[in-house]
């Protein structure tokens, strides 16, 4: 990352590890997941609450089918984040996929997901989020917030055609023409100084994302299989203009 900048910008949140282990003074955070960009803004704004429902909720089977069944937009700001972060650490692999309807369809995957969080964590999150604006949106909208001062940070989805990749978060594909644009703003702030970077599968998209600009390869775990024996380190393409 560039040693200094002015705010922070991420337009395919996500988990926002990066953000969290940063800890920006100020940064936009966008992402095209509804209930992700709620859960986010509640606990910034009420921590305490998401923690308190998150008590009353049973890690178990049955609990974890009846409340996928229950339509998030019933509930109240803290019950809808406390549902998606329960969901989350409970379903299969913390996968997170919609059907067509827009409607998280994961199955049950049991306790290995990890713990609940607990209300120190979520005050923890709820401190540094106070210093990021959120939107919920296509990453575009979050891109033409950018200004020279602004470090970017890209993570999107993989869409890799010579192997089976996981790219459908939503009931919005991530293909071909979304790489084609995310190429043309990496171009854009080429050309004004701003710096960013890029992370990416490595794969021929990869090569193609990075034709011009420095590229350095690493290795990261890949979580998401369906079981722990096929999980293995992959190579990361690390693109940037800096």
């Amino acid at each position: 990352m560039p040693s200094q900048f002015a705010r922070y910008v991420e337009p395919f949140t996500g988990s926002a590890c990066l953000f969290f282990s940063v800890q920006p003074g100020h940064a936009i955070l966008g992402d095209i997941n509804l209930e992700l960009m709620l859960t986010y803004k509640t606990v910034r704004d009420n921590p305490t609450a998401v923690a308190r429902e998150l008590q009353d909720l049973l890690p178990t089977k049955d609990k974890y089918y009846s409340l996928r069944n229950t339509p998030p937009d019933t509930l109240s700001e803290a019950s809808r984040a406390a549902r998606f972060i329960f969901l989350n650490r409970l379903c299969f692999n913390g996968l997170y996929r919609t059907n067509l309807r827009g409607e998280f369809n994961v199955p049950y995957g049991g306790t290995e997901g990890g713990q609940l969080p607990s209300s120190e964590q979520l005050r923890s999150a709820s401190r540094v989020l106070k210093f990021a604006e959120l939107k919920t949106c296509d990453f575009e909208h979050v891109l033409e917030c950018v200004i020279p001062g602004d470090f970017v940070y890209m993570d999107p989805p993989y869409s890799i055609r010579a192997r089976r990749t996981f790219r459908e978060y939503s009931s919005q594909k991530f293909g071909d023409s979304q790489l084609a644009k995310l190429r043309r703003w990496m171009c854009h702030f080429e050309k004004r100084g701003i710096p960013f970077l890029v992370s990416y599968a490595d794969s021929d998209e990869a090569r193609s994302l990075s034709v011009g600009f420095k590229t350095r390869h690493v290795e990261a775990r890949r979580n998401i299989a369906g079981f722990h024996g096929h999980r293995r380190k992959a190579v990361e393409c690390l693109i940037s203009n800096y």
